[in-house]
Formats: structure tokens, C-alpha cells, sequence
């Protein structure tokens, strides 16, 4: 009995072991096609997730350069709003005609009758 025996089992060929045999043969291979199925499903829902995750980053960078445009163009605004508020002044003063003779003295050196313009530098320069 220190040995192990071997069993000798004879197989009996019934219709019974038959249809187990089928059923079994049947349930494997359907066991077989979920695997395949989930393993086919788990796939594409990587490929899938992979595509939206690709897709959120890149919106999210896009998103990122559009605020710091708009914030470039919010300045670019503001730096326009000052110089359209300056020429307005500008107008304004160049329907003054003090004003006008006065540019016209600085910078055509232009004088009315018997008055002569001095051109002094200033002496800040060190020249």
C-alpha cells in the first residue's frame, strides 16, 4: 500500500456521456468566445480612453494659449484705449490755435513779425 496504484477507469460511451461531453465541449467554447468578447471590448475601451484623455490634453493646452492671448490682447486693448484717448486730446488741442502757433515756434522755428527764436540746448548733455 506504500505504493501509489494506479486507477484503471474505463470510460463508458452512452448517450448520456456523450451529451456531457458536448455540453462541456459547448460551455468551453463559450467560455472561450466571453473571454475573447471581454478581451476585444477591453481593447477598444483603452483605445477609446486613450483617444478622449488625447483629446481633453490637447483642449486643455489650447484652452491655456487662448487665456494667455486674450490677456496679451486685453493689454494690447488697454495700451490702445490710452493712445486713442491721447489723440482725442490731441484733436482737441489742435483746434486751438495758441497750440498750433506754438508747435509751429518749436518745431518750424517759425516766429511772428520782429520776435527771433533762440535754439538753446539744454545742459544736461554731457557733450
Amino acid at each position: 500500500m506504500s505504493a501509489i496504484r494506479k486507477k484503471n477507469v474505463t470510460q463508458l460511451n452512452t448517450e448520456y456521456v456523450s451529451q456531457q461531453q458536448i455540453m462541456q465541449e459547448s460551455s468551453n467554447r463559450k467560455r472561450i468566445g466571453l473571454i475573447r468578447r471581454l478581451t476585444a471590448f477591453g481593447v477598444l475601451a483603452v483605445i477609446i480612453s486613450v483617444f478622449m484623455i488625447s483629446t481633453l490634453i490637447s483642449q486643455a493646452s489650447t484652452i491655456s494659449d487662448k487665456k494667455k492671448e486674450k490677456v496679451q490682447l486685453t493689454e494690447q486693448l488697454a495700451q490702445m484705449k490710452q493712445k486713442e484717448k491721447h489723440l482725442k486730446d490731441e484733436v482737441v488741442k489742435l483746434n486751438d490755435e495758441e497750440y498750433i502757433k506754438k508747435i509751429a515756434r518749436r518745431d518750424y522755428f517759425l516766429s511772428e513779425k520782429g520776435e527771433i527764436i533762440f535754439n538753446v540746448k539744454d545742459g544736461s548733455s554731457s557733450d
